[in-house]
Parts: C-alpha cells; sequence; structure tokens
C-alpha cells in the first residue's frame, strides 16, 4: 500500500526584503553597472547668504591661505562612509560629482564667511610684513552614515594663526550637519552648511586673540 506524502511547506525567509533593501540601498550609493550611463550630477556650496545675526568681526587685515588637506579632497569626487558597517573604507558617489575640489571651495568660502563678518581679506600674494596668517588643514570632509536611515555632513579643521613665523595660536574645530535625504545632494547640502558653520567658528575664535592690538 502506497504511503501518503506530506508536503512540508517551506520556510518563509522573513529577511529576504529587509536583505534586499539594504542591498538596493547600498548598491544606489556605490554605483552599479547600470549607473555608468547616467549623467553625472555637480555640487557646489550654493549662495553664500550673508547671515544678518553674525557680529562684525574687529579682525583687521588678515591673509588666508589656501586650505590644506589629504590628496583624496583634491578632487572633485564626493565621498561618503557607512560608519555603520565598515569605518575604514572611504566611497565615492558614481554620477555625483563636486564643481571643484573640497579644498579650492572650503577657501573661497571661508574668504567669503569672514569677509561678510567684517575682515578685510588678504592672498598670500598680497601679504605684507605684520599681517597675520590663517592657516587652515581640513582632517575630515565627508558625507558619513551612522545608519542606514541617518548620515551627516562631518567637517573637522585644524586652524592656525600665525604672526610672521610665529604660531600665535592653533585650535581644532568640529561641525555636523544631518543630511535630510541619503544621498549626494542631502550630503552636499550637510557639508555646505558644516563648512559655514565651521568657518563661523573660526572668525569667533580669531576676535577672541585681539589681533588688531598686535
Amino acid at each position: 500500500m502506497r504511503q501518503p506524502v506530506t508536503l512540508h511547506p517551506t520556510p518563509r525567509k522573513t529577511n529576504n526584503k529587509l536583505a534586499a533593501c539594504a542591498l538596493a540601498f547600498v548598491l544606489s550609493l556605490s554605483g552599479c553597472a547600470s549607473n555608468k550611463g547616467q549623467p553625472t550630477t555637480q555640487f557646489d556650496f550654493g549662495p553664500a547668504t550673508p547671515n544678518t545675526q553674525t557680529a562684525q568681526s574687529t579682525l583687521g587685515a588678515l591673509v588666508v591661505t589656501d586650505v590644506t588637506g589629504s590628496s583624496a579632497l583634491d578632487s572633485e569626487r564626493m565621498f561618503y562612509r557607512l560608519s555603520y558597517a565598515d569605518a575604514l573604507q572611504a566611497r565615492t558617489y558614481a554620477n555625483s560629482r563636486w564643481t571643484a575640489n573640497p579644498l579650492q571651495m572650503m577657501t573661497q568660502r571661508l574668504k567669503t564667511r569672514m569677509g561678510q563678518a567684517g575682515a578685510k581679506v588678504l592672498s598670500e600674494s598680497d601679504a605684507s610684513l605684520g599681517v597675520p596668517i590663517l592657516r587652515v588643514d581640513v582632517d575630515d570632509f565627508v558625507h558619513d552614515f551612522s545608519s542606514a536611515t541617518q548620515s551627516q555632513g562631518v567637517v573637522a579643521v585644524r586652524a592656525s594663526l600665525f604672526q610672521g613665523h610665529t604660531l600665535v595660536d592653533q585650535k581644532s574645530f568640529i561641525r555636523t550637519t544631518p543630511a535630510t535625504t541619503l544621498d549626494a545632494a542631502g550630503g552636499a547640502r550637510a557639508l555646505a552648511a558644516s563648512t559655514d558653520a565651521i568657518a563661523a567658528d573660526i572668525t569667533g575664535w580669531l576676535g577672541t586673540l585681539n589681533l588688531q592690538r598686535r
């Protein structure tokens, strides 16, 4: 007599949808093969709208040198980091670029913001004897993902002020701005806001050094 056959239902893999969504999210950031034909989108910091709440500076004349940083920032590539997955891996957006490299954009933004605050901003070629010199080194400039649903634009710098060849003071600054969207556009907006905040912080710090008396 033939034995009845019992059919066992296949176990449902409840995590399949979640895993697929996570994979799609990562691929959309890094850019898979299907994205190669897409046009490149370019971003910058946007217009430097004056902040009416910023107190006017009493810095006087000041030389602002070109911002320096790692060689990775000397290109138009847009970097992001999945800190929740691998904080040591730097990734780039496949179809998004800056209009200029971040070091150039930060230099111009810093000069613009300090000028808006009332400082007389000079370049190195315009430097005269006795004018304070500001040097800024970038330690971090990245769209950082702390989770799959949360990210921020992180900017960290070291600012050094020199009088002639003498170091007057040095201070580190870091600003983190939440991104409104989990893509290159959101990262660009967050990094622009963090850069503006850093510029305000540096201007305020310089104001405490009484440079006009030197």
